[in-house]
């Protein structure tokens, strides 16, 4: 009977902790743990609730690739408004002074410009001096903004915009006498203005600033807001004096700001520091608007966090026919835009015109190359296994956005002509080149566009490499009887071998891109104007508004090609 009584307690007792088990999802160790709770364990948990329960400061956040804070204050909204009431302002100023020498005359324009720059630089010290300075302030920096490059050709730029400015000066100098010592003040400040700039972007691009946040942001939309100001009155200058040399306009803003009538210089060498200095013009272009990419880039960056990403090292040994070809072309180009500079400037018109053909045949062969080359890249893209980048970020953005908005300007001008050239009957030689140059510009412009935006959205190679070769250590792993070098090897030439013709065709791709888009650039900017040297458009839409649409469009037109070189770079780099 006791031992029948025993059973049944013992029954009962398994059918209890049975039950236990079965509502608490415990394991015996775990009610092990729980019975027999050791006094280090009791104090272990209790440091862990201690951490939990830690300020934030304390340790830092835990971010993916790359995460932003959420922005809170009206900070960007501030510095939105600076950056466009200063950039009305001076669209007005800048307008008024090219056209009406009366009411506002340059000096106005360069007293503004001046103030906007001492603003500037004392804002840039200020954050130099004070805000990068704290701890806080710089913890996180992002790897994808202000490249080596980028700032090597800021560097450039602003080295041979500080030699305009030593022109200018020289130049102006020589009207002290009967003019305002304002157009003096102006190139000396720009010069220091230059130097403290480019200065604060080479160390600064990659800040994403953690403190003084709101001041930050009003204070990088005041430098993006007086770099784009300076753009503005740059190529408003630089247009109307090529429309001047073709046309011979009066009334410009550059003979209103000399005073040709009135006023004389005083020393020999004014008009040989003044076509100097107009030379420069294109690099003083070219510095604002990369100066403004990179001031926009740090004012989407501030309170941004994020990890630090690869980096990834420029061999050109990789590559040899494309820039080959692509030298070839731009010496070509060269050759035939300094025929067609010489050409152009005879009084007979049989040889302006045959300056006209070389340069119009040399550009449908430039564009006609550089169209095959980058069918060649798209397709490379369709059989490319590479992913999407998903992640968010502002130079990417910022890259695509001005690639597809600066060729708007070129589509215009080449829309324009082509309206003008077949509502004309694209009559001779020079109509139907010039009717094929546009057409072709169009399509490469296309196609173009689309090469870079899909190369700037492809996972780079090297971080597909790493992941596959993270796959196949595994199924390595599981091999351990076999000769760990033998088989560690093997994913790594595997793989080499499928990328490398796919990379190859890529970088030669866009290394000849990239040449053919500087040739382009140069011819433009150093002063090549047929679309006033040909005459079908100027007849068709009359001179005033033609010349409207050219000294529109054409600036824009020439930031592309230059942006361009930069994204096909990166593109190269990513490939």
């Amino acid at each position: 009977m006791s031992s029948s009584r025993m059973d049944m307690k013992t029954i009962t007792r398994q059918m209890f902790r049975t039950c236990n088990k079965l509502f608490s999802r415990k394991t015996p160790n775990d009610e092990r743990d729980v019975v027999e709770a050791h006094p280090s364990n009791i104090e272990t948990a209790a440091h862990m609730e201690n951490i939990q329960h830690l300020p934030s400061l304390a340790r830092p956040p835990s971010v993916e690739a790359v995460r932003e804070r959420n922005h809170h204050g009206g900070g960007w909204l501030l510095s939105g408004i600076i950056c466009v009431n200063i950039l009305i302002l001076g669209c007005a100023l800048v307008s008024g002074s090219a056209f009406n020498s009366v009411a506002i005359t340059a000096v106005h324009r360069q007293i503004f410009l001046i103030i906007l720059l001492l603003l500037t630089i004392i804002w840039m010290l200020f954050y130099t001096i004070f805000t990068f300075r704290k701890d806080e302030a710089g913890l996180y920096k992002d790897s994808h903004a202000g490249p080596v490059w980028l700032r090597a050709g800021l560097v450039l730029f602003g080295l041979l915009s500080l030699i305009m400015d030593i022109f200018k000066i020289a130049n102006y100098v020589g009207y002290l006498h009967c003019d305002s010592a304002v157009k003096v003040a102006f190139p000396v400040v720009q010069a220091v203005f230059l130097f403290v700039q480019t200065y604060f972007l080479w160390i600064h691009a990659k800040d994403c600033v953690q403190l003084h946040k709101n001041f930050t942001r009003c204070g990088l939309t005041l430098t993006l807001s007086t770099n784009l100001v300076l753009w503005m009155a740059a190529v408003t200058e630089e247009s109307v004096h090529q429309t001047e040399i073709f046309e011979n306009i009066t009334g410009s803003m550059y003979r209103a700001s000399y005073g040709y009538d009135k006023c004389k210089c005083s020393h020999s060498a004014c008009d040989t520091f003044k076509e100097a200095f107009y030379y420069l013009y294109p690099f003083n272009i070219e510095y604002s608007l990369f100066a403004s990419a990179m001031a926009y880039v740090m004012w989407k960056n501030v309170g941004r966090v994020v990890d630090h990403a690869h980096h990834v090292k420029f061999r050109p040994k990789d590559v040899c026919l494309g820039p080959v070809a692509g030298l070839l072309l731009v010496v070509a180009g060269l050759a035939t835009f300094i025929v067609y500079e010489v050409g152009v400037l005879q009084e007979e018109q049989k040889k302006r015109n045959k300056a006209l053909l070389i340069h119009f045949i040399m550009n449908v062969v430039i564009v006609s190359l550089m169209s095959v080359s980058t069918v060649v890249g798209c397709a490379i893209y369709r059989l490319d296994q590479r992913e999407h980048v998903s992640e968010k970020n502002p130079t990417r953005s910022l890259d695509v956005g001005l690639l597809v908005g600066a060729s708007m300007g070129q589509f215009i001008i080449s829309y324009f002509t082509i309206v003008a050239v077949v509502a004309t009957g694209a009559k001779g030689y020079l109509n139907g080149l010039n009717l094929a140059w546009a057409i072709l510009t169009v399509v490469q412009l296309g196609l173009q566009n689309y090469f870079i935006i899909e190369g700037l959205h492809r996972e780079p190679f090297h971080v597909m490499q790493e992941a596959a070769l993270h796959t196949n250590a595994h199924a390595v792993q599981d091999h351990m009887e076999m000769s760990v070098v033998t088989e560690s090897n093997k994913p790594r030439n595997f793989l080499a071998s499928n990328l490398s013709w796919k990379r190859r065709v890529l970088k030669e791709v866009c290394a000849f891109l990239l040449l053919a888009n500087i040739i382009l650039w140069i011819m433009p900017a150093f002063g090549a104007r047929p679309q006033f040297d040909h005459s079908i458009e100027t007849k068709f839409y009359k001179f005033t508004m033609w010349a409207a649409i050219v000294n529109i469009g054409l600036p824009f037109g020439i930031f592309y090609r230059m942006h361009s070189v930069a994204s096909l770079f990166e593109v190269y780099l990513i490939a």
